[in-house]
């Protein structure tokens, strides 16, 4: 995980798009496999790559509630969008992963070890949002007594280029959330893109003494005061964008009083518990744990999986599930969100990255929807 903001340089460095593939080579040459947004199937996707020729250069999204379009754009820039439906969380916390094994063998039950490193990853361009849905991930998961070893081991192991955001999306609202669009900590590279008038040029900052040794291989020329005044610029122009705006002001205490809500029956009507939000939301991280067996017996294993809290079967308990309803699945999801995750890790879940309105179906809004219970003045009520 990255070291406080202090181990960077006191001056930032410019690097420009050579000085960007450069980058690339060298993480790849430290053995690292780069990770970054790429185009697929109309969708900016995280993927690994080779070449960073292979990432989403000019290409554009637009987004709004149960919308997304991917456009071509003439534009050579990777800040034509914003986030897609991946999060860096799968792979640190990955969809589907081996808990353990048993195999059979002269009448003897074996439980073979899983001794394989951890993977190198180098994430390219991960949006401040989504640096702070990993932040939130750091005390969830790698917090005792409930510490996911192996998650642990994948970030320890991780180096983090962020890119700071010159263009906000309809749907984000980082800047409610203090998580954007600008990059404070957490990270071991931090890129803004300054301009392109003769080719990209980027500020770069280290985050850690990993990231300030791979700045000094680069040897790019130290910042000017104008190409600092310039990033903070164009990132404040990205904070005045912002499509969404969440109002946290007592949220949790207004959220606890409004358990009979009729605005949660209002939204039932409307979801579909298709668990897109969950699924592609940054700091979501409930699991189930499934058992399989081979055909002749001499073998089995445990894996852990994805689940989400919108499926009946999540709270499956003594023969019926704890949430029954739509209504209640719904309530869960958000309270759980934005109030009662301050009282368990000590922040909100929510970065305001805009993903779960973009990607449901029918466009229900968070934001939205947390204005619209403001409103009603609701009072504490049942917990079904």
């Amino acid at each position: 995980m990255s070291a406080p903001p202090d181990a960077g340089p006191a001056t930032p460095t410019v690097i420009t798009a050579e000085g960007f593939r450069r980058l690339i080579l060298a993480l790849q040459a430290d053995g690292f496999t780069t990770v970054g947004p790429r185009q697929r199937d109309g969708a900016v996707r995280l993927e690994p790559f080779d070449d960073p020729g292979d990432l989403a250069w000019g290409w554009r999204d637009e987004q709004e509630a149960g919308h997304y379009r991917l456009k071509a754009s003439t534009e050579d820039t990777l800040e034509g969008f914003t986030v897609g439906p991946d999060a860096w969380k799968r792979f640190l916390y990955p969809p589907r992963f081996e808990l353990l094994s048993a195999r059979l063998k002269d009448d003897t039950l074996e439980f073979p070890e899983r001794r394989e490193a951890p993977p190198r990853y180098a994430f390219i361009g991960v949006r401040p949002c989504d640096l702070a849905a990993l932040a939130i991930l750091d005390r969830v998961l790698g917090t005792p007594p409930f510490t996911d070893f192996e998650y642990v081991a994948r970030r320890e192991a991780a180096f983090v280029v962020t890119m700071n955001c010159v263009r906000a999306g309809a749907t984000c609202f980082c800047t409610s959330q203090g998580t954007g669009p600008r990059a404070r900590t957490g990270f071991d590279l931090a890129l803004t893109e300054l301009d392109r008038v003769d080719g990209a040029r980027y500020l770069a900052e280290a985050g850690s003494p990993e990231g300030r040794a791979l700045l000094e291989r680069l040897q790019g020329p130290p910042a000017t005061p104008r190409d600092v005044a310039l990033a903070d610029r164009r990132t404040r122009d990205a904070a005045s964008q912002m499509g969404r705006f969440l109002q946290n002001e007592k949220l949790p205490e207004i959220l606890y009083a409004s358990l009979d809500s009729p605005i949660w029956d209002e939204i039932a009507t409307r979801c579909f518990n298709c668990k897109n939000c969950t699924l592609v939301c940054p700091t979501c991280f409930c699991t189930s744990v499934e058992d399989a067996s081979d055909l002749d017996g001499a073998g089995a294993e445990r894996w852990r999986r994805w689940d989400s809290c919108f499926t009946m079967d999540f709270s499956y308990t003594h023969g019926g599930s704890v949430r029954a309803s739509a209504r209640s699945r719904y309530r869960q999801w958000m309270t759980h969100k934005l109030a009662t995750w301050i009282d368990q890790f000590g922040s909100s879940g929510c970065v305001g990255c805009g993903r779960c309105i973009t990607w449901c179906p029918v466009g229900i809004d968070i934001t939205e929807e947390t204005r619209a219970i403001r409103a009603t003045g609701s009072t504490t009520g049942e917990s079904s």
